[in-house]
């Protein structure tokens, strides 16, 4: 993933999720208390919709069980162990987010859908993702080429039961909903941020190896930036370590990484040194094969 990850059929508890949030809204001359929760969250020019925090919003246990396994799959997927506390936001007539980035929320950002997309009454929703190549316009500039919104833009359609991961650096937004103010007819989204990146193992392999090996690269990435070099992002690796204590399968799990200008070459070479390092290590012989998802966060 050097921009975006979409993932169809996330989570089994989609359905029981949006069966919940249209219980609540079903009789809207009912004035119960747990109507009372939503802040309509407004910024002239910039932010408009309705939110809650999705985890006092939803049964505990069901919840609950959706948060596992978004916080599992960022785990070995991302090198991310725990997400952001997660908003439910609902986008009736009106409501939109403007381009804007996330800084510094965390590596990378989530949008989990429960909108009936396929039933939609309304027009827009879509999440816009400003392209590379707008923010590297002159690179490649061709005068007799035309420029259109989907050249500017990926649009993503927030589909039922899909889950958006993207680099929240990017100018992203919500683009204009316009149609029904009926909350069970609008845009219905869980959202927030992947965080703490740190090294996550599946099996027996020890920690303390583990953080041997890193030290080792570590140094051998101190002294590969130590002349400046302008990288920024998270490269997140995934391997496997053999009974017999041999790294295998080293593969890049997510890449975000930036460097400027004529420095993407030397970035690109750089990942090829740290995979080659990642795949000389060894480890102790150990009862049966480990799983490690190992982030890397550069910073400038």
């Amino acid at each position: 993933m050097r921009r975006l990850k979409v993932v169809d059929g996330f989570a089994p508890q989609a359905r029981r999720l949006r069966a919940h949030f249209d219980a609540r809204f079903a009789q809207p001359r009912r004035a119960t208390g747990d109507r009372f929760v939503w802040d309509p969250w407004h910024v002239d020019g910039q932010y408009s919709l309705l939110r809650t925090p999705a985890w006092r919003y939803f049964p505990r246990g069901l919840y609950e069980a959706f948060h596992q396994r978004l916080v599992w799959w960022g785990r070995r997927t991302l090198g991310c162990h725990d997400v952001s506390p997660p908003w439910l936001s609902v986008y009736v007539d009106g409501c939109e987010q403007r381009l804007h980035g996330d800084l510094p929320h965390g590596p990378l950002a989530f949008v989990f859908s429960l909108t009936d997309w396929a039933r939609r009454t309304f027009r827009g929703g879509e999440t816009l993702i400003l392209r590379d190549e707008v923010l590297d316009y002159w690179r490649d500039f061709t005068s007799s080429r035309a420029m259109e919104e989907g050249e500017l833009f990926e649009v993503v359609e927030p589909r039922f039961n899909r889950l958006v991961v993207f680099d929240p650096r990017l100018p992203h937004g919500v683009r204009r909903v316009e149609g029904s103010r009926e909350p069970r007819e609008g845009r219905v989204v869980i959202h927030g941020w992947f965080v703490q990146p740190r090294p996550f193992i599946e099996g027996p392999l020890a920690p303390r190896a583990l953080e041997r090996a890193i030290d080792g690269l570590s140094d051998f990435l101190s002294e590969a930036l130590a002349r400046g070099f302008p990288v920024a992002g998270l490269l997140s690796l995934g391997f496997t370590v053999s009974p017999a204590g041999r790294v295998r399968q080293v593969k890049v799990l997510t890449d975000t990484t930036r460097a400027a200008g004529e420095a993407e070459t030397e970035r690109t070479r750089l990942i090829r040194s740290v995979t080659r390092q990642i795949a000389g290590w060894a480890f102790p012989k150990q009862r049966r094969a480990s799983r490690v998802t190992l982030p890397l966060v550069f910073e400038r």
